[in-house]
């Protein structure tokens, strides 16, 4: 079998999560493709074909000195829940885009659970991360 580089592997990946994830009108994804020097969000209604909201460290008033580190994706991850609240949306399905969800990718997703999308889930998220806390101190 011949070897596969990482891109078709990510490539594929994402193709098993895109037969599960979906956007709709009322929730729709917010996808993310990650580069070594910038990382891109969009907000796109699946059912429309449309993308709603876009951000990415490649626009002048979001770049920093890189737009490769997690700083960066967290103003990318403000940007892009500030533009989706002024849309009307307040509710997306996370697209991770063939990527594991860590570094670059969390903090964008976390950045954007704090500005105001899918406060759910970061009321959910509070309380766990608060007993983890208090099960460290007991240690």
């Amino acid at each position: 079998m011949a070897q596969k580089d990482r891109a078709q592997v990510r490539r594929a990946v994402h193709k098993r999560i895109r037969r599960k994830v979906s956007g709709s009108a009322e929730r729709p994804r917010l996808t993310i493709y990650r580069s070594l020097n910038h990382i891109y969000a969009q907000i796109i209604d699946d059912e429309r074909g449309r993308t709603i909201a876009a951000a990415s460290t490649t626009e002048k008033d979001l770049r920093g000195a890189t737009g490769g580190n997690i700083d960066a994706a967290a103003r990318v991850g403000r940007a892009i829940a500030e533009r989706a609240l002024s849309n009307g949306i307040e509710s997306v399905v996370f697209d991770r885009g063939g990527y594991r969800y860590h570094g670059r990718v969390k903090a964008l997703a976390d950045a954007a659970r704090e500005a105001g999308l899918n406060k759910s889930e970061a009321a959910a998220q509070q309380p766990e991360q608060s007993a983890e806390a208090a099960a460290g101190q007991e240690q």
